[in-house]
Order: structure tokens, then C-alpha cells, then sequence
């Protein structure tokens, strides 16, 4: 139960990891930006990948009526994230530490990658509804209005994940460093719970 709880504790600590690199990546391809443009997504707001990435999306937009990207203080979402990572994190590491003086079984661990699972298949149920209503809410006073061939309006949702034409650009959207490391500690707590079963089983054995 001991190296069990270990792996728990840095499987836990892992999602820290969010609070320091990006959780999802968007680039932006076309002709007129060879070299690309792009966003990293954190826990707290969004980012340009280069100095002046997010005043060229939104000046891009503008054409076509889509919104100016939202400020930190503008989704909820950002200031919401933060405290659920850092309670996981840290619900975790103290699971880990209970698990380490045998306070508590290896099931917690489950428990804990459970909450954990549910939390961020919301998570991206939220992020892809948001990046709907941010492609398909258009201005309709817009400079361009796009259609397609039976007169529908277009929509510039980027995909949640994978690659996407969209007009003459191609959007790529990824997890980032983050997500790996957050992903990676979620297998580690998978793996703290089968080694601290399999101890048990093996003890009543």
C-alpha cells in the first residue's frame, strides 16, 4: 500500500502541472500568416502563442461577426477552473497521504479518478459548448456575411479536437502540455489503485 499511495500522491501533484502550461492549443493556418497564429488555453485566460496572436484573431473575426476573444474576468469559467484543479490536487494528495498511513483503502483512489473523469468530461462538454455559440452567434450587421450552398449561414466553431477547414484557414485544436500531464497523473492514480487492490487481495489470500 505504501509505493500505491506514493503514486497516488504524484499522480495527484501532477495536476498542478495546469497551473503552469497551457490545456488546449488552436492554431490557425492560411496564406496570409505562413508561419501561423494561434492560442494556448490555461486554467485562467487565454494566450497568444506570439505577442500580437490574439488581436490578429479577433481583427479577423470582426469581418465575419464573430466575437472579440473573452477576457479572464469575462468567463466564468477561468476563475472557476483554478479552484477545481487546486481542490483535486490537493483532495488527492491528502487521499494519498491517508492511503500511506493505511487511514483508508486503495478504493478511494478509484474514487478520487472517478470525481475526476465525470469533472473533466464536463469540462469539455463546457469548452466545446462555448466554442459553438462563439462560431455560430454571428453579428448579423458583420462586413461578410458567408454562406453555404443553400444559403445558410457558416459556421467558424474550430473543432474540439483534430483539424478543420474553415474559408482559407485550417484549425488545429490539441491538448497541450497540461492536458498531458494531467492525463498521465489520472493513469498513475489508475495504477495507485490496482496495485493497492491487488495488495489487499493478495493479504486475504
Amino acid at each position: 500500500m505504501k509505493s500505491a499511495s506514493i503514486i497516488m500522491i504524484i499522480g495527484s501533484a501532477l495536476l498542478l502541472g495546469l497551473f503552469v502550461f497551457p490545456l488546449w492549443s488552436i492554431e490557425l493556418e492560411a496564406p496570409q500568416y505562413p508561419s501561423g497564429i494561434g492560442m494556448n488555453i490555461h486554467l485562467d485566460g487565454l494566450q497568444g502563442k506570439e505577442k500580437h496572436d490574439l488581436q490578429n484573431i479577433d481583427g479577423l473575426n470582426h469581418y465575419i461577426g464573430m466575437r472579440k476573444l473573452p477576457k479572464a474576468d469575462e468567463m466564468w469559467e477561468f476563475s472557476a477552473f483554478p479552484k477545481v484543479i487546486g481542490g483535486m490536487a490537493a483532495l488527492g494528495i491528502i487521499i494519498g497521504l491517508l492511503g500511506l498511513f493505511k487511514v483508508i483503502s486503495a478504493k478511494w483512489f478509484l474514487g478520487w479518478l472517478i470525481l475526476m473523469c465525470a469533472l473533466g468530461i464536463l469540462g469539455m462538454y463546457d469548452f466545446n459548448a462555448w466554442m459553438v455559440d462563439y462560431g455560430t452567434n454571428l453579428d448579423p450587421k458583420a462586413i461578410m456575411k458567408m454562406t453555404d450552398a443553400d444559403g445558410n449561414p457558416l459556421s467558424y466553431k474550430p473543432p474540439l479536437f483534430g483539424t478543420k477547414h474553415i474559408l482559407n484557414f485550417v484549425a488545429h485544436s490539441y491538448p497541450s502540455i497540461g492536458a498531458y500531464m494531467m492525463g498521465f497523473g489520472m493513469f498513475l492514480t489508475f495504477v495507485a489503485f490496482w496495485m493497492g487492490n491487488k495488495k489487499v487481495k493478495s493479504l486475504k489470500a
